[in-house]
């Protein structure tokens, strides 16, 4: 099989000089949502068919509601049959007397790309295009995907939509993401709804009406470009976007999510998203592995002792409930130092945890610190792994009043004493 990977010295070249020829390009570990590489992450570029992701998501999210069902059908109004009969879009052509069921327009979409089927799954969902857009924005700020914009569920430029576009939006508007927000869409889709690849991966298929659909992920293994591993997730093409790939793939228990945009190359032959994803992969799965960076029942030394107010015992010790393990560079273990991040609600103003206190409780969370001399990008999410519980040791009951009082009056004849102590020693 035909493959154009580069020599090792290239792939293993140094941090931000791996030679990817694109505007925008990005590598996340889809388990922790860790990011391992990035180029012009911020910057709001065109997305193209790269929006029947978010597309997606919608759609999983009602199957899983129950709001929309796989055997749901839908018959084409003349807005999606003219858009599913243009040859100069990826589309299957649907006819007008046509019966569709949920799952053959959302295979065509996720396979083939086909627009008309797109447009027509957000009209089962949300009744328009138009309501469909709004729901897309909404849950672009729900998921945090900032530099992002949606103005139609295709991709395509508002201008071809036969002055049909989404109501609201600019007639020659185009869909605009930045590469960390379409990372993060794709961490989002695959987390949320890992069986998105069930139907990613399927190499050809063919449509109810007889179309023969070659999915466009050239990389799938069966095909022209086929690289170990890869399984997802969704190409776009455009003239404003120019080549685009988000891909995914899993070698040795480690799955990579990476993200090119207008991606560069020998003339526009669909072929050059793929060679840069392939840098991508290949840097990723060679330089990094997963590594257990701190065990269970780890602690960290003369920070794990806790003074309990109230209680029988006046200490409790904490420690990791679970090992603590992270994607990391090869070789770069010894530059994660363990910091604990408390929580200060369960602490009064003197930092005393107040019994009583269970054993097993949570207090806080254990994460670490890069300090190597390379960049750590940190997470594609807020709420991505990095970190494990920190737990108290034993269980610390509640003193009785009795126990109590003795301490209080033991204090208080405490700093009597100690008073006193000052006092006479002031006198000499």
């Amino acid at each position: 099989m035909f493959s154009f990977i580069k020599p090792a010295s290239i792939v293993l070249a140094e941090e931000n000089n791996i030679g990817i020829n694109a505007e925008a390009a990005m590598i996340v570990e889809a388990s922790t949502g860790k990011i391992l590489y990035e180029q012009n992450p911020d910057e709001s570029l065109g997305i193209a068919s790269m929006t029947k992701m978010m597309t997606e998501y919608l759609l999983l999210e009602a199957i899983n509601d129950g709001s929309v069902n796989w055997e749901d059908t839908y018959t084409p109004n003349n807005y999606v049959y003219e858009i599913s009969q243009n040859t100069n879009f990826s589309n299957v052509p649907l006819r007008k007397d046509g019966s569709y069921k949920v799952k053959d327009l959302y295979e065509a979409m996720a396979i083939y790309s086909a627009n008309g089927a797109a447009i027509a799954i957000s009209e089962m969902v949300a009744g328009t295009e138009t309501a469909f857009v709004k729901k897309m924005n909404e849950k672009a700020k729900e998921l945090g995907l900032e530099n992002t914009t949606f103005v139609n569920v295709t991709g395509l430029p508002n201008s071809d939509l036969n002055g049909q576009h989404p109501e609201g939006t600019d007639a020659n508007g185009e869909n605009m993401m930045s590469a960390r927000s379409v990372s993060k869409l794709a961490y989002h889709l695959l987390k949320d709804y890992p069986e998105i690849l069930n139907t990613a991966k399927i190499e050809r298929k063919e449509f109810v009406e007889g179309t023969q659909m070659e999915n466009w992920n050239w990389m799938l293994p069966g095909l022209v470009l086929g690289k170990e591993g890869v399984d997802g997730l969704k190409t776009g093409s455009s003239d404003f976007a120019g080549e685009c790939f988000t891909g995914t793939a899993e070698r040795n228990g480690m799955r990579v999510i990476t993200v090119v945009m207008d991606a560069k190359g020998n003339g526009k032959n669909y072929t050059n998203r793929f060679s840069e994803t392939e840098k991508l992969m290949d840097y990723a799965f060679q330089n990094f592995t997963s590594e257990e960076l701190f065990s269970a029942n780890y602690q960290i030394k003369d920070q794990s002792t806790f003074t309990v107010s109230k209680g029988k015992e006046k200490e409790v010790e904490v420690e990791t409930k679970n090992p603590l393990s992270m994607i990391i560079r090869n070789g770069e273990k010894e530059n994660y130092d363990p910091v604990y991040k408390l929580n200060e609600e369960l602490f009064n103003e003197n930092e005393q945890l107040t019994a009583p206190i269970e054993k097993g409780e949570k207090v806080g969370t254990m994460t670490y610190k890069y300090v190597g001399e390379k960049t750590d990008y940190g997470f594609i999410d807020s709420q991505s792994d990095g970190q494990v519980d920190l737990v108290t040791t034993t269980s610390v009951e509640k003193a009785n009043w009795f126990v109590l009082s003795m301490r209080s009056i033991g204090g208080l004849f405490s700093d009597v004493w100690s008073s006193i102590t000052k006092t006479v020693s002031g006198w000499f």
